[in-house]
């Protein structure tokens, strides 16, 4: 694949009148973008049909399913740091595109979506596939605008990609409609830096740096916990900084997973319904809570009314929206946290809490007894998901990016996964929704080829999206395809068992068979059932260099704790 810089320069269009949909693939080109991912139809043939002629500049990857587009550019965007693109037509094609966008708004994904539409004439007219997808995709969308003439093109794709990626993050959605396409004008671009009355970086404010830093100096009992606002604003090297020299042990959310190596001595694990025993318990006992680039989501919190009600809160954030919308901000921080962390650095005092520290490791040591040793090294003949993690530790070094769907597979992933660098964590983490990971590793690879992207998915929601086995056939793109299989839907099986008297409604599985299948799209594909051979199925898996899919059976009604039942505190977290 060629690289898209100078496309527009070696052929100079300014003064010269050009279609809206070749406008499209000019502006996509003028903001760097060389991949896109979607799916063609009527409303949007014109900017296809340009799309061919620039085949050489931009590729396209034919998604089996418009939805698997989203999901495919969500995960290039979150490997690669830039802005992913989908592309679909009108009415359902738009429609599909949903469920991808709204997980992009809540996981603050930078993608643009751009969709055909009818006819500017036939707007509203209840035409053939015709859809109001920007009354549909406004309350998913940071943004969201239909183009009805094709001079406005340039303007709206500027801004659509400069509000995407600035600030936090998120999707933007551009409607063309027909007529828009096929027009001529005269053609000019240029990139947009700033918009009026939107500002996606509150200053810093000196005053609550110097009094953060007072309250953390001052703390005897300071817990962090971060999310994935460090990974966004590539502030890895300043919050490392930051924790070394204060001594602070710090806890991550899902999506913050991978910002600090999981081996580092002060990465004290997970907090949430799933996480860790030990920073559960202990955000209901430090004096100060200091929460960077995280929004106090309820899988974290738990019950609000209980929730860290002895500390002192320092929360720093970008979004203005998200302080003191769950949890009160006695210390709100604004800005960007590369920048705020790195101007508190000098203000804070090398320190350490080697007894602060011991309860986190006397809480671990529990969590080992009661739970982990089960989970890793265990006694009955069955395999657990853990085992199957450890194994992809083992033979992956801690280097590979692991794409996860939505389920238990997903905390337990995320509770074993082994990370030596960031933006190695792909998952659905506020939307969770199932049939996410199969195209998003698809999209993880094609942001980071040099890297092993490893999918770890549930028996579910795999099926919700196995058609882009097609896709991962058609590319040669090398993911690793494996399939914890239990025979049910598993998170919602565990929660019938302890909450609904084991009243498994509708929740287990009948599958097909799926090396099959995989072998049906001519992948490599193997299935494991014995403990015993399940280290050498991983090893050959990692050593192919073709995309690969492994079925792992695993336990049928094996529960991942600790839990924190739902509108349950912290401190009530279950180890059984």
């Amino acid at each position: 694949m060629k690289t898209t810089e100078n496309k527009i320069s070696e052929n100079p269009t300014k003064g010269i009148k050009i279609s809206g949909a070749e406008a499209v693939i000019r502006c996509l080109l003028a903001e760097g973008v060389d991949l896109i991912y979607g799916y063609p139809g009527g409303a949007i043939m014109p900017i296809y049909d340009e799309l061919y002629k620039f085949q050489e500049e931009l590729q396209h990857v034919l998604t089996r399913h418009e939805q698997g587009a989203t999901h495919a550019a969500q995960g290039f965007a979150r490997t690669s740091g830039k802005v992913g693109v989908a592309m679909a037509t009108s009415g359902p094609g738009a429609t599909n595109l949903v469920t991808g966008i709204a997980d992009a708004q809540i996981d603050s994904t930078p993608m643009v979506c751009i969709t055909g539409q009818v006819g500017s004439h036939l707007l509203g007219s209840d035409a053939f596939q015709e859809t109001d997808i920007i009354g549909i995709s406004t309350p998913v969308t940071k943004w969201n605008c239909q183009i009805t003439k094709a001079s406005e093109i340039p303007s709206v794709m500027a801004k659509a990609f400069y509000i995407a990626r600035s600030g936090r993050p998120g999707p933007v959605l551009i409607d063309i409609t027909k007529d828009a396409q096929f027009d001529t004008f005269d053609f000019s671009y240029e990139k947009c830096t700033g918009i009026r009355s939107y500002k996606p970086v509150p200053e810093i404010d000196p005053a609550a740096i110097a009094e953060a830093a007072e309250a953390i100096n001052n703390a005897k009992k300071p817990f962090i916990i971060w999310g994935q606002g460090v990974i966004l604003g590539n502030a890895e090297q300043e919050f490392k900084d930051f924790v070394e020299k204060s001594g602070i042990p710090a806890a991550w959310t899902i999506l913050g997973l991978s910002a600090l190596p999981t081996a580092h001595p002060l990465n004290v694990g997970m907090v949430g319904m799933h996480g860790n025993y030990g920073p559960n318990m202990l955000t209901n006992e430090c004096d100060l809570l200091i929460a960077i680039g995280m929004r106090f989501d309820d899988r974290v919190t738990g019950d609000l009314s209980t929730y860290a009600k002895q500390a002192k809160v320092i929360h720093f954030e970008i979004d203005p929206s998200e302080i003191n919308k769950n949890v009160k901000a006695d210390i709100p921080v604004m800005g960007s946290c590369k920048d705020s962390l790195a101007t508190i650095l000098s203000l804070i005092r090398k320190n350490t809490h080697e007894k602060w520290i011991s309860r986190f490791d006397d809480f671990m040591k529990i969590e080992v007894e009661k739970v982990i040793d089960k989970d890793l090294n265990p006694t009955k003949e069955g395999l657990t998901m853990g085992e199957a993690i450890m194994a992809i530790n083992k033979h992956t070094k801690g280097d590979a990016v692991i794409v996860t769907d939505v389920g238990q597979h997903q905390m337990v992933a995320c509770r074993y996964a082994e990370f030596v660098r960031s933006k190695s964590n792909v998952t659905s983490g506020g939307l969770g929704t199932m049939g996410f990971a199969l195209p998003a590793a698809l999209g993880a690879k094609m942001g980071a080829p040099e890297r092993e992207v490893v999918a770890v998915i549930g028996d579910g929601g795999y099926q919700m999206t196995i058609q882009e086995l097609g896709t991962i056939f058609q590319t040669q793109t090398a993911v690793k395809i494996v399939v914890l299989n239990n025979d049910f839907l598993g998170m919602v099986r565990q929660w019938q068992q302890l909450f609904f008297e084991k009243r498994y409604a509708s929740t287990e599985m009948v599958n097909p068979n799926f090396v099959a299948i995989a072998k049906g799209y001519n992948l490599e594909a193997k299935k494991v059932d014995k403990r015993e051979d399940l280290d050498a199925a991983v090893a050959e898996m990692i050593a192919s260099e073709k995309p690969y899919f492994l079925e792992i059976c695993v336990e049928k009604e094996a529960n991942v704790f600790p839990m924190i039942p739902t509108g349950a505190s912290v401190s009530e977290i279950r180890l059984n």
